[in-house]
């Protein structure tokens, strides 16, 4: 399967050291560990299953075997922790090229950093950081792609679904895996060069499934609702209140969600 991969990179340093397995615990897991044993900035480790894969805030990642994408990237930048949280979106923002060129599918961005076809989540992305004494030592940012599975858990198949339930055919793996790599060097050597998201913020809000609709926020002070009307050049999520004063959320304070489903 690498080499399969390899045939659709034009990277240049993204994935030059590519580690593909076709079952481990972790994706994130074994790129940490990596990470600890000084592999090389732009590490990638890919997996045809995992048997404990992590999404955000502690929750499992159902991940079997032959039919979806799961990899992990190292990444060792020199800009401050603050503005590593941004690197979830500009992935997001990656990932839904890549699947516009690899599967010519209309996937749109629930903030932060879901992607979702039709409302249907059909990818997650988990970013992880070490820091020591104010540096970062390194960031790991694992993506989850719903590719080729055709069922799902009951309880999260009404909010879930992939990109051959979608399309009606089955996606070539590897070539959604290069062309994900392909689109993720780009946006991280353009956020390197900016270490802000006001570059991609018109295309983002675009993108973006909650546009102009109404969302709950659930803040730790109390729930409200809102009008969204996208990001900011730090991504953070505006929502404007009912009274008209204009919020300003960053993902790791608060969860927004959709009014009537998953997405929506």
């Amino acid at each position: 399967m690498t080499e399969e991969i390899r045939r659709w990179m034009n990277t240049e340093w993204l994935g030059k050291e590519l580690i593909y397995k076709e079952s481990t615990d972790s994706t994130n897991t074994r790129v940490k560990e990596l990470a600890a044993e000084s592999a090389l900035h732009g590490t990638v480790v890919a997996a045809g299953a995992q048997t404990d894969g992590k999404g955000r805030r502690g929750r499992s990642w159902v991940s079997p075997p032959g039919v979806n994408v799961y990899l992990s990237v190292l990444f060792r930048p020199e800009f401050p922790p603050a503005r590593a949280p941004m690197l979830t979106m500009v992935t997001a923002y990656a990932m839904a090229q890549a699947i516009q060129e690899a599967a010519e599918l209309p996937v749109q961005i629930k903030w932060p950093n879901d992607l979702v076809i039709h409302g249907k989540k059909i990818c997650g992305i988990l970013t992880e950081m070490s820091v020591t004494e104010g540096r970062i030592q390194y960031v790991v940012t694992g993506i989850g792609m719903n590719t080729n599975m055709t069922e799902f858990p009951q309880e999260i198949e009404d909010m879930a679904t992939s990109l051959r339930l979608i399309s009606g055919r089955e996606i070539d793996r590897a070539r959604l895996m290069g062309t994900m790599l392909n689109y993720l060097e780009k946006a991280y050597d353009r956020y390197e060069q900016e270490q802000n998201l006001e570059w991609l913020q018109d295309t983002y809000n675009a993108l973006l499934v909650n546009y102009g609709k109404e969302v709950r926020v659930l803040d730790p002070g109390g729930e409200y609702s809102g009008a969204a009307e996208g990001i900011d050049g730090e991504g953070r999520l505006l929502v404007r209140k009912k009274d008209g004063g204009l919020i300003r959320i960053s993902s790791g304070e608060v969860s927004v969600r959709g009014v009537y489903g998953y997405a929506e």
